[in-house]
């Protein structure tokens, strides 16, 4: 598999999901004066200092603060240091910067930087009562995103603490050249996010929150960094509970793959010497290093993200979870009925033809040798003629519907909730409504109804009314482990119990694996 300075399909999909988010711009950086930390709700004590925040009636936010030393000059492609303590208050009402990423087709105008390892806290008001909390990985296939577009008022408002943060992404972030050495090679991204979490345990009752209450939640490639955490040994004792939304957790390279592709990334930006490959690589300005590096694909999308067959992670996590090596803590997890549908659109916009005589050779391309069994399973015709639904669904199935099922049902015997989000009318970024077929409950569109994001036009009555009960059952899972009352746990088998979340009323269903085909994937190994 070619380590790739191309990934188009995988940046565009990145802008949708940019299109989803109100970006906040600004960074951290300044500081004020002070003898003492006020009895004040906007300001916080740290282990490095004092923060200053923003305060309203219902929540406070604290955003750009570090949580570990910029990773510039000998400590790129290092683990994250220490952070350097301050003296006064740190200015903490506006995010970081973004980390490094490609920007050639970018939406988000603020620019990224390398110093970038910074996270952002929601809080309820202060309370004499400690709080749960979530931390939330963001998406973007490894490549793209940051902490600061996903506003979380309204889970505040239920009573939670939400900590959103910044990991170092693409090249910067997992780089495995043989050049840099072993400790966290290939998972420098993943060692952040530990970084992260251990500044959560340290930190977070300052903020009102039960550092003993802590749930891991992500989103694409921030589900499918929860489904490392739930595995690595650098993450044990982080975190109580764990959210997976939408996550191809198989889509993982090993060590000796990873190698070769960043071998490969590194001769393509002018360091092919190996004998001096990891001084030229530290050289070069962070900007040369924001192409995508690519490892691993899903259908025929590909994604840069942590190595497996290292001490970080010494086993791909989709294995390690299905083998039951998980972390055992409740587990919520779910997917959208329509996931690959927004990587098809964003493939449509660029030109793609998805017709009939094409079809094969979308097939061959996704599934190799086993196309045609996938043809004669997802016929056209089964899907109203529309060769991109019918391609849609098949990726959609084995990429994602089917990797949660064997998850979810791996990790059946503690606390496991499942769910499928199944809002076909769900509002999409503007470019998605361009695309020559609906899209319907696509990947990501769930997030509007969980985060106060915008790019996309307001949800409706009935809308509303199921984002307000999906923050509900979020907020009760970090609090309790249980989504709350009606949302049965999941149990292995075929007539496992998922709650069908949609305006015209959620309700518990049992036919996702035949919906799905799953027993179909399973026979063809996906």
């Amino acid at each position: 598999m070619a380590s790739g300075r191309g990934g188009q399909p995988v940046r565009r999909a990145a802008v949708a999901l940019v299109l989803l988010a109100a970006a906040v711009s600004g960074c951290a950086e300044g500081q004020t004066a002070a003898v003492k930390v006020p009895d004040d709700p906007g300001v916080v004590r740290t282990v490095a200092g004092a923060v200053r925040g923003t305060v309203a009636d219902d929540h406070r936010y604290f955003a750009g603060i570090p949580y570990a030393a910029p990773p510039l000059g000998a400590l790129r492609w290092q683990s994250p240091a220490p952070v350097e303590s301050w003296t006064g208050f740190r200015d903490a009402t506006r995010p970081g910067a973004r980390c490094i990423q490609d920007t050639s087709s970018d939406v988000d105008r603020r620019p990224p930087s390398e110093d970038c390892l910074t996270l952002n806290v929601w809080t309820p008001p202060p309370s004499d009562d400690p709080r749960p909390v979530m931390v939330w990985i963001h998406g973007g296939s490894f490549l793209n995103g940051s902490g600061d577009i996903y506003p979380a008022r309204r889970l505040a408002g239920r009573g939670v603490v939400v900590v959103t943060i910044n990991y170092r992404l693409g090249a910067l972030g997992f780089l495995a050249h043989p050049a840099l050495g072993s400790g966290d090679v290939g998972n420098y991204g993943l060692a952040d996010q530990q970084a992260a979490l251990r500044w959560v345990r340290d930190n977070i009752a300052g903020f009102g929150g039960d550092p003993d209450r802590v749930t891991i939640a992500g989103e694409s490639a921030g589900g499918m960094a929860v489904c490392d955490h739930l595995v690595a040994p650098g993450s044990r004792g982080l975190f109580s509970a764990a959210i997976i939304q939408s996550a191809p957790c198989q889509a993982q390279y090993d060590l000796p793959a990873a190698q070769e592709a960043s071998t490969a990334y590194a001769a393509d930006v002018g360091c092919a010497d190996p004998r001096v490959a990891a001084d030229c690589l530290r050289s070069l300005p962070a900007d040369q290093l924001a192409d995508p590096l690519t490892y691993a694909r899903f259908g025929t999308e590909r994604l840069s993200g942590p190595v497996a067959g290292t001490g970080a992670l010494p086993e791909k996590s989709f294995t390690a979870i299905t083998s039951g090596k998980a972390a055992r803590v409740p587990v919520m997890i779910g997917t959208t009925q329509d996931e690959h549908t927004l990587f098809a659109a964003l493939q449509a916009l660029r030109g793609r033809t998805f017709d009939a005589a094409n079809y094969p050779g979308l097939l061959a391309e996704a599934f190799g040798p086993h196309g045609s069994a996938v043809a004669a399973r997802y016929p056209p015709e089964r899907y109203g003629g529309n060769v991109a639904l019918a391609y849609s669904a098949a990726v959609t199935a084995a990429e994602y519907a089917c990797v949660a099922d064997r998850m979810a049902d791996a990790l059946a015997d503690q606390p496991v909730y499942a769910y499928e989000f199944g809002d076909r009318d769900a509002p999409a970024p503007e470019p998605l409504l361009e695309a020559p077929f609906p899209v319907g409950a696509a990947h990501s569109l769930e997030l509007r109804y969980l985060f106060d994001v915008g790019g996309a036009q307001p949800l409706d009555p009935a809308q509303q009314r199921l984002s307000e009960e999906m923050v509900d059952h979020w907020a009760r899972f970090v609090a309790t482990g249980s989504p709350g009352p009606g949302w049965p746990e999941l149990t292995s088998g075929p007539a496992g119990e998922r709650m069908w979340l949609e305006p015209d009323g959620s309700r518990v269903i049992t036919d996702f694996e035949q919906k799905h085909q799953c027993v179909f994937w399973a026979g063809l190994g996906s």
